[in-house]
């Protein structure tokens, strides 16, 4: 149970993907103009992470050295492919916002590095869970970073959603600052920037805070001993 909680926190904080290894700012930066966009892709990544690990843990002692990443770069690109081809099929509208970002998910480097870094060496069930945390940790910055840009860019939030649900679902857009006039930046590719470059200094300082926190809990029983 430690182990899979280690792998939890790793993929969700210690080493997230979007805020400490830094791995597929192509995606971060581009998609995240609206919180529907980047929860979308965030949640097909994850997916595509979570089966590309279950799908090489099982097989990695079998396949030579020499052959071992245009493999994996298979796997990850047929399932890439189910994905692309099931949100075609079934949310449409979604399919065409994200475009070439699906099919670039088989060259996205956290995909192939947790595939080379973790399932490669591990047993089945925690490099399912790898994969799925460290989908989940860039899915949470996708989210944030795309909800944070829309709603300074258009004082909305879930703008879109009736991309995932119909038509009907327009209503489910909140409207935080009525007749707000829009900040262009946000939604521009600098307004990525900055907006990511908030993201990791909050995660920083929290990271700060915390081991700070420990350090001196650590310090006063020792303290209390003189």
């Amino acid at each position: 149970m430690g182990q899979y909680r280690d792998i939890v926190e790793h993929g969700l904080w210690k080493q997230n993907p979007g805020t400490m290894q830094l791995l597929g700012l192509c995606p971060t930066l581009a998609v995240t103009s609206t919180a529907v966009n980047g929860l979308s892709l965030g949640l097909a990544t994850a997916l595509v992470m979570a089966a590309s690990n279950a799908a090489v843990a099982p097989v990695r002692r079998y396949v030579p050295d020499e052959i071992r990443i245009p493999v994996f770069i298979l796997v990850i690109a047929a399932l890439v492919t189910i994905i692309d081809l099931s949100m075609n099929a079934f949310v449409h509208p979604l399919y065409v916002v994200l475009g070439i970002f699906i099919p670039l998910i088989v060259t996205n480097c956290i995909v192939l590095a947790r595939v080379e870094a973790f399932a490669a060496k591990n047993p089945i069930t925690p490099s399912a869970l790898d994969g799925l945390m460290m989908g989940l940790g860039l899915t949470l910055v996708l989210t944030l970073l795309g909800a944070v840009r829309e709603l300074v860019g258009k004082g909305t939030v879930l703008s879109g959603i009736d991309l995932v649900f119909g038509a009907e679902a327009k209503a489910w857009v909140l409207q935080l600052i009525p007749d707000y006039p829009g900040f262009l930046l946000a939604i521009l590719p600098p307004g990525a920037f900055i907006g990511l470059g908030l993201l990791i200094a909050t995660h920083n300082w929290l990271e700060q805070r915390r081991l700070a926190k420990a350090s001196m809990q650590a310090a006063l029983p020792v303290a209390q001993s003189h």
